[in-house]
C-alpha cells in the first residue's frame, strides 16, 4: 500500500524482496543441535505468545556434591531439578552410575537464554534425561523433544499447554515428542499438520523416557562380588613396576561415573 501511495505500480511480495520491504529479520527459529550430544536435551515450554523449544543442559564436574542451577529458573523449576537429581540418584545402580557420584562430583544444570525467566515443573523429564546423559556420557537423540513433570519415584505427571508446545516442536523440525500418558486425550487440540509430522510417544515412567531419548540405555551395575572377581582376574599391564615381586597397582584408578 505504501509503495502504491508513493506512486509505484504493481508489486509482488516474494522471498527475495521481503527483507527490503520489512527490514532485517528480528526473530530466529529455535536452534536445534545438529548432532546427538551428551548432556543437552530438547525441552518444551509454554509462553504467553505460544510454545517454544527449551534446551536443558547438564554438566558433571569434579567437586564435592554441589548442585548449580542457572538460567533464571523460578522456585518451582529449581525444585523440579532437585527432584530429577534425586530420582536418578535412586536409580544409580540400575543405570550403571557410580552410587557415590553425588559425593565426588558437582552437577550444573543450565537453561540457555538466561535473561528470560523460566518456571514450572514440566521440564522435569528433560532435566532427568540430561543428568543421566551427562553422568553416563551417552548422547541424547537430536530429533527428540519432551515435556512432563517428574516425581521422586520416577513417575511422569501430566502438564499443560500441550498444543503450543507441540507446535514449537513441529516448527523446530522435531520428529518425536515424549508426552505424559495422561495427556494423550489432549492431542485432539493439536493441529492436524503437527500430528501428521510428529510422532507422539506416551510415557509413564522415567525409564521409558530414557529408553526413547538416549541413543542407548545405560547398563546396570554389576554386583560387588562380580566386580571383585573381575578386578582379581584382570590382566596387569606388563609396564607396571614390580614391588617385592608383585606388580605395583597403587596408582591404578577407575575412570568414569558409569560402570
Amino acid at each position: 500500500a505504501k509503495h502504491i501511495a508513493d506512486g509505484g505500480r504493481r508489486l509482488t511480495v516474494s522471498e527475495k524482496n521481503l527483507e527490503e520491504l520489512l527490514g532485517v529479520a528480528r526473530y530466529k527459529d529455535d536452534v536445534v543441535s545438529k548432532k546427538d550430544e551428551v548432556g543437552i536435551v530438547n525441552g518444551l515450554a509454554w509462553t504467553s505468545v505460544g510454545g517454544e523449544l527449551l534446551p536443558i543442559e547438564a554438566a558433571v564436574l569434579q567437586g564435592t556434591g554441589k548442585i548449580e542451577l542457572t538460567g533464571s529458573l523460578g522456585d518451582v523449576m529449581k525444585e523440579s531439578a532437585q527432584t530429577a537429581i534425586s530420582c536418578i540418584r535412586a536409580r544409580a545402580e540400575k543405570l550403571g552410575i557410580s552410587p557415590d557420584f553425588y559425593k565426588k562430583y558437582d552437577i550444573h544444570i543450565h537453561a540457555p537464554e538466561g535473561a528470560v525467566p523460566k518456571d514450572g515443573p514440566s521440564a522435569g523429564t528433560a532435566m532427568a534425561t540430561a543428568i543421566t546423559s551427562a553422568l553416563c556420557e551417552i548422547p541424547i537423540r537430536l530429533d527428540v523433544a519432551m515435556t512432563g513433570e517428574i516425581t521422586l519415584l520416577g513417575r511422569v505427571l501430566p502438564i499443560g499447554g500441550l498444543k503450543e508446545k507441540t507446535m514449537a516442536a513441529y516448527r523446530s523440525g522435531i520428529k518425536t515428542v515424549l508426552i505424559p500418558k495422561e495427556n494423550m486425550p489432549d492431542l485432539y487440540e493439536v493441529e492436524d499438520v503437527v500430528k501428521q509430522h510428529v510422532e507422539f510417544v506416551p510415557v509413564e515412567r522415567i525409564e521409558q523416557v530414557l529408553n526413547a531419548a538416549l541413543v542407548k540405555m545405560p547398563s546396570p551395575s554389576v554386583s560387588k562380588e562380580e566386580k571383585h572377581s573381575e578386578q582379581a582376574s584382570a590382566a596387569v599391564p606388563a609396564a607396571l613396576p614390580l614391588t617385592d615381586g608383585k606388580p605395583d597397582t597403587a596408582g591404578a584408578t577407575q575412570s568414569g561415573l558409569c560402570q
